[in-house]
């Protein structure tokens, strides 16, 4: 067989657990984003618009949904007799099993996945990022400065640098320092959690981090910098699109909003740079006589019969007659019904609110969000206050 030049490695185990009630049952990449689309569509899309057409997945925490999600990867173009897309869970070994421990630990396990394509250059990815990017320029500035390790990075402000993992780099982007969330940051240039490394290089690193008893097994913690104080070559690639971690309820809820702005400044409708998906077949979404649809997007197969204002809702979603629906996200398979009111929430999947339920924001100036974890029910006449996480049905009464 011909080797691959490169085999990405998406980590998609995380168990999320900033996003409480939505991830309680499903991993974080599962989670939908925009109506249409799960998280793990945009790094799986990237793959195979830049021409890596061989991605392992690693899963761990509730894999099921998004294993099934996956499947033989064709609505990505990654249904190959050779290479493709391959899900890898942690299993049994001979002399033993166990979790993944950390980033690096994941991709050590599976060294033999990787292997097996004997590539130049590993791609390292994660599952819980929103963004449209080229890997294939990250992998040739790779190529071009020899390194061992590049890293993708990104300008943030620098009021707001300390919260993230920084490089320090020279005028060509030579990488000199990491600072791990810095109390006084030195530079605004993010680690995005992107690598691409020679093969050799990672292979080496990753068995010495694997002997090490005190390591935790961590690629930003461990190996990176143990990479640069032993000499390698380290850049970076600065990324100047847009890119959101949404691990948390804020951030996920803000990139869903910020679809809606007359110029979103991700373009999901782009034909040069689709982003795909499996996105379930559904009838046209329905506006009824009475429905009302304000800025706001709307998946397939939707009826809607009460009032939509500056929302997100996914596929079948159903909006039943004098229901408000405002600022909010509702997956699929929600039903609201009828005089409901919902203000800045989340709603899960397979969500009953009831009659007159009130969820969420009680005035303009209130901005925290609530949340409904799938599969619950809320009870007629029952509040929701703005803020609450609910993961259990509702009786009935103020939560």
């Amino acid at each position: 067989m011909k080797k691959k030049e490169c085999v990405a490695m998406l980590l998609a185990g995380g168990q999320g657990s900033r996003l409480y009630a939505l991830t309680n049952k499903i991993a974080k990449p599962a989670v939908t984003y925009g109506g249409k689309y799960r998280i793990i569509d945009f790094p799986l899309s990237n793959c195979v618009n830049s021409g890596v057409d061989t991605v392992g997945v690693l899963t761990q925490y509730q894999p099921l949904i998004l294993n099934d999600y996956i499947g033989n990867g064709e609505p990505w173009d990654l249904d190959r007799s050779y290479g493709g897309v391959h899900i890898l869970s942690p299993y049994q070994a001979k002399h033993g099993s166990e979790w993944f421990k950390g980033t690096a630990n994941a991709i050590y396990q599976n060294i033999h996945f990787i292997k097996n394509y004997d590539p130049e250059y590993v791609l390292i990815l994660s599952g819980d990022h929103i963004y449209k990017m080229d890997y294939s320029e990250m992998i040739e500035r790779h190529k071009q400065t020899g390194a061992a390790c590049t890293i993708a990075a990104i300008k943030v402000p620098l009021s707001e640098a300390s919260r993230f993992g920084l490089l320090n780099v020279e005028d060509d982007g030579k990488i000199y320092q990491f600072e791990e969330k810095p109390a006084k940051p030195k530079s605004d240039l993010a680690s995005m959690g992107i690598y691409v490394f020679t093969a050799e290089k990672l292979y080496k690193y990753l068995e010495e981090d694997e002997a090490d008893p005190l390591s935790s097994n961590d690629f930003g913690k461990n190996v990176l910098p143990k990479m640069l104080a032993s000499g390698e070559k380290m850049y970076s690639f600065e990324f100047k699109g847009y890119w959101r971690d949404v691990g948390t309820i804020a951030s996920l809820y803000e990139s869903n909003m910020d679809l809606l702005s007359k110029k979103p400044e991700i373009d999901l409708s782009d034909p040069n740079w689709k982003i795909r998906s499996r996105n379930p077949i559904a009838p046209p979404h329905y506006i009824g006589k009475d429905g009302v649809l304000v800025n706001s997007i709307v998946a397939s197969g939707c009826e809607i019969n009460g009032t939509v204002q500056n929302s997100v809702l996914s596929h079948d979603v159903e909006i039943k007659s004098g229901a408000t629906v405002r600022n909010s996200i509702i997956y699929s398979g929600a039903v609201i019904e009828e005089n409901a009111v919902i203000d800045n929430a989340i709603i899960d999947e397979n969500v009953h609110v009831g009659k007159g339920v009130k969820i969420g924001a009680t005035s303009a100036d209130d901005k925290k969000i609530a949340v409904l974890g799938r599969d619950i029910s809320v009870a007629d006449g029952a509040v929701v206050l703005a803020g609450e996480i609910v993961d259990k049905d509702i009786v009935g009464g103020e939560l």
